[in-house]
């Protein structure tokens, strides 16, 4: 990438710094992982990207889930991660991508579902890059908003208390996915996961 923002800039470096031992610091999300890809209801065949995708831990599900006829893309900022992905074996599940999911290399309308682990609390312009994925999803498509643990429990891990304008709380992710393309299907925010899953609206 030629140019990068702050922002971009500031997700780089915190997630390089976290890069070679993520997946060790979390050592049992796996489970919740494919709970949450099989929620997708995706089907053989279809194109499905991780946006955001780290070290790819959704990757070996969604591939499981769009057998080998179907697509699957991981998407990522920070080389770092990729490179842990690759390190994992995960790029056997899905290519992967060094790109910002506020712009990406995608045609409009490409994609089935996208699988966003983490994803909205590093999003510099959170309605504009939800727009960008309703961009490359079709019509009907799925998005799914996912965290392995839920947003008390998030807090908690931080040091913080739950605040009224988290984007995650329902109030303000509603209204947030609704003015960016998508509409809210299903909420949970339970201790042991968070997954909001919203249409691809016409």
């Amino acid at each position: 990438m030629p140019y990068m923002s702050d922002d971009q800039t500031r997700v780089q470096e915190f997630f390089t710094a976290r890069a070679a031992d993520w997946d060790s610091r979390f050592p049992d999300d796996g489970p919740a992982y494919a709970a949450a890809v099989a929620e997708l209801g995706l089907r053989r065949g279809d194109r499905v990207l991780d946006a955001g995708c780290g070290t790819g831990r959704a990757l070996p599900p969604l591939r499981a889930a769009v057998g080998p006829s179907g697509v699957v893309l991981g998407a990522d900022l920070t080389p770092a991660m990729l490179r842990e992905a690759v390190r994992a074996g995960r790029n056997r599940d899905g290519a992967l991508l060094l790109a910002d999911v506020a712009a990406l290399p995608l045609r409009s309308h490409s994609l089935d579902a996208v699988f966003g682990a983490g994803l909205i609390s590093h999003l510099p312009s959170p309605a504009e890059n939800l727009r960008e994925l309703a961009r490359v999803v079709r019509p009907g498509g799925v998005l799914a908003l996912f965290h392995p643990i839920g947003r008390a429990a998030l807090a908690v891990r931080h040091g913080r208390s739950l605040t009224p304008d988290d984007l995650r709380a329902e109030p303000n992710l509603r209204p947030l996915l609704a003015g960016s393309g998508w509409r809210l299907t299903s909420y949970v925010d339970e201790d042991s996961r968070f997954l909001a899953l919203s249409v691809r609206e016409d």
